[in-house]
């Protein structure tokens, strides 16, 4: 399993180049953050993981099929990783970043280019959507100033 490459696999290097080509700029495995992302658009606060479906277990997916041989070591090796995806991007959720995951079965070739344009559709969905102008409407009901008293005292 040495072998296996953790960076620039070839359906992340399909989501970089599209992304891109499209004029949006990325950091690539920010350490700062937890789960070393794939791809974080900050200025989309939004980050993104190219998952492997065998490796993070896709649910419901045909590339997802547990070897023969020695089941329950991968069972569990897979259920960590799926149990370690949700921790990260639940802290990712909790700092304010918006968490996209792609599967690997999702970047096969029929189905590509409606994967890659709802990704970059969503990417702009956050960016209006968080430069939206919030109108505050205060509660008039129960403001109390500052130099008003809560209680009245009697004069003694």
């Amino acid at each position: 399993m040495s072998a296996i490459k953790g960076r620039n696999t070839k359906p992340e290097l399909l989501v970089r180049k599209f992304l891109f080509s499209r004029g949006f700029r990325y950091r690539l495995n920010d350490p700062r953050l937890p789960g070393h992302p794939d791809l974080v658009l900050r200025k989309y606060r939004s980050v993104i993981f190219v998952n492997g479906c065998f490796w993070h277990g896709h649910e419901g997916c045909k590339y997802y099929v547990l070897p023969k041989t020695n089941v329950e070591f991968w069972r569990n090796k897979i259920e960590r990783n799926k149990l370690r995806d949700k921790e990260e991007q639940r802290k990712l959720a909790s700092m304010g970043w918006h968490c996209i995951t792609i599967w690997e079965c999702q970047l096969k070739p029929k189905v590509r280019e409606q994967t890659l344009e709802a990704l970059v559709y969503t990417l702009c969905h956050i960016f209006l959507e968080d430069r939206r102008i919030k109108h505050y409407e205060p509660n008039e009901e129960n403001i109390l100033i500052a130099a008003e008293s809560k209680v009245s005292y009697n004069n003694l």
